[in-house]
């Protein structure tokens, strides 16, 4: 039990300050949360966390929590949900509420202003590791499905402008109708 209590204060420890300090939206809390509990902590190998941000970014609503509840649950079951997701709004909640309630003041202060401009740029790279950490990801398992996928995504999303959701749907479709044929052919 105590082994339970210690995983459990430490995912709320890790999830807190990774909601805290994290800036620019879900994308860059997910490169954070690689590497606090892959590359860290190892609690999660590399292809599981991709399958878990994975089913993080297909569910409705913020990406954070998605990502909060997919570990959680992943580390700890529904007790592990409910600390990683607690812990993941109080920062920004706080933030918020003290934002609001400043809300004139800052809109004018041009140091703030310009602090914002700022963390911009650092955001736009933070979500450029991400993108390349997990396409390289793909392209290191050489599977020439995701591969394709990858790239005809990246195409008709940039290229096209076709929206993200009909993406991740034929996505979804195609990796359903791949399962279920690796699966007939492990029955025969």
């Amino acid at each position: 039990m105590n082994i339970e209590k210690y995983k459990l204060r430490k995912l709320f420890l890790s999830t807190l300050y990774l909601s805290a300090f994290t800036f620019g939206g879900g994308y860059v809390i997910v490169t954070l949360m690689r590497k606090k509990f892959v590359s860290e902590y190892h609690w999660i190998d590399e292809d599981e966390m991709l399958d878990l941000i994975a089913i993080a970014q297909s569910a409705p609503g913020a990406i954070a929590v998605n990502g909060a509840i997919v570990v959680g649950y992943k580390l700890a079951g529904m007790l592990g949900v409910l600390v990683s997701v607690i812990a993941t709004i109080i920062p920004p909640f706080v933030i918020i509420s003290a934002i609001s309630v400043c809300y004139n003041a800052f809109r004018t202060n041009l140091l703030v202003s310009l602090m914002l401009e700022g963390m911009q740029a650092g955001v736009g790279a933070v979500i450029a590791s991400v993108v390349f950490e997990m396409g390289s990801g793909i392209v290191k398992e050489k599977n020439p499905f995701s591969l394709i996928i990858m790239t005809v995504s990246f195409i008709v999303t940039y290229f096209f402008n076709v929206n993200v959701v009909y993406v991740i749907l034929v996505c979804i479709a195609l990796g359903l109708i791949k399962t279920f044929v690796q699966k007939g052919s492990e029955m025969i």
